[in-house]
Formats: C-alpha cells, sequence, structure tokens
C-alpha cells in the first residue's frame, strides 16, 4: 500500500470512528426507549467496516465515557463492565465471518453477554440487591422486562447501520436498473 493511501485509509477509519461515537452520544443524550440504543451495534459495525478493526474498540468505550460526563457519574465498577459488555460486539466483529446470519447471531449474542454482564454488576456493585444468590436471581427477574428491548434494539440498529452502507455502496447501481 502507498503512504498516500495508507493516510486516506486512516483519515477514511477516523471519520467513521468520529460519526459513530458522536452519533451513539447523540443517541444516549436524546430521549429514547429503555435499551433501544446503537452503542453495541455501532461497535460490531466499525468491526466490520473499519479497514484497522482493533479501532472498533474505541466506538462503545469513548460512546458511553462521553455521554457519561453528560449524565453524571455512575459507580466505576458497574461502568467498567458495562462499557466491555458493550464493547463485546466490536470484539466478535472482527473475527466473525461475513454474512447477515454471521452478524445476526454476533448482534444477538452481544445482548445477551450484554442482560447477563451489566445486570451482574448492578448486583454485584450497585447495592439494590442483597449480596446472595437470591439477591442475584432477583436482580436478573427485575431486568427482564428489559431484554427484549435490548436485543430489538440492538438488532433494529445492525439493520439500520448495515442496511444504510449497503445502500450508500449500491444505491446507484440498484437505482439504474430497470423495474
Amino acid at each position: 500500500m502507498q503512504p498516500n493511501q495508507a493516510r486516506t485509509d486512516l483519515k477514511m477509519d477516523a471519520l467513521l470512528v468520529t460519526f459513530l461515537i458522536g452519533f451513539d452520544v447523540a443517541a444516549r443524550l436524546l430521549p429514547h426507549a429503555p435499551g433501544f440504543l446503537p452503542v453495541a451495534a455501532s461497535g460490531l459495525f466499525a468491526a466490520r467496516y473499519l479497514g484497522r478493526p482493533a479501532l472498533a474498540l474505541i466506538v462503545p468505550v469513548a460512546a458511553m465515557v462521553i455521554s457519561g460526563l453528560a449524565l453524571g457519574p455512575d459507580d466505576w465498577r458497574v461502568s467498567l463492565l458495562v462499557y466491555g459488555a458493550l464493547a463485546l460486539p466490536a470484539l466478535v466483529g472482527m473475527f466473525i465471518p461475513r454474512g447477515a446470519l454471521a452478524t445476526v447471531a454476533a448482534m444477538i449474542g452481544g445482548s445477551i453477554a450484554f442482560f447477563v454482564i451489566s445486570n451482574f454488576a448492578v448486583w454485584a456493585f450497585g447495592g439494590l440487591y442483597e449480596p446472595t444468590m437470591q439477591g442475584l436471581i432477583q436482580c436478573y427477574v427485575a431486568a427482564l422486562p428489559f431484554l427484549d428491548k435490548t436485543v430489538l434494539g440492538d438488532l433494529f440498529w445492525t439493520a439500520v447501520l448495515f442496511g444504510g452502507a449497503f445502500l450508500v455502496q449500491h444505491g446507484p447501481a440498484l437505482a439504474k436498473k430497470p423495474l
């Protein structure tokens, strides 16, 4: 690869990372349904579209840190686990095969991992539940109404991001095809 091409690719990666972080921050700060956020889907999308997929890990973490500054402090231990759980789809996206089925499976797996990890963090460090097995079960049961919203939100934003990229890449050719 030529040096000029490498610089152009890095600039394109930086633009995509910046856009996704800004998009995620805005989505988190604007009114939204609980659990219906693009943060995890953005990480997966970044892992698939960046020339340097490792940069995808920056997207969910930076978006959460920046929006967290505006939303106020959380217990750092809860935040650490939540941010890590939101970065998992970016990590998985670097290694899964291309294709819709693998992408959907990765996103659903990421949604479930987020549910398990984030609610464990709330139980362990949030002080809302007794530090017993019964308290852990209560925490997960109380969070169940949000699981479907998280899965649906992650799948929705995955479709928006990947579908939008497909239209940008193939839209002109599709528009030229006769009906």
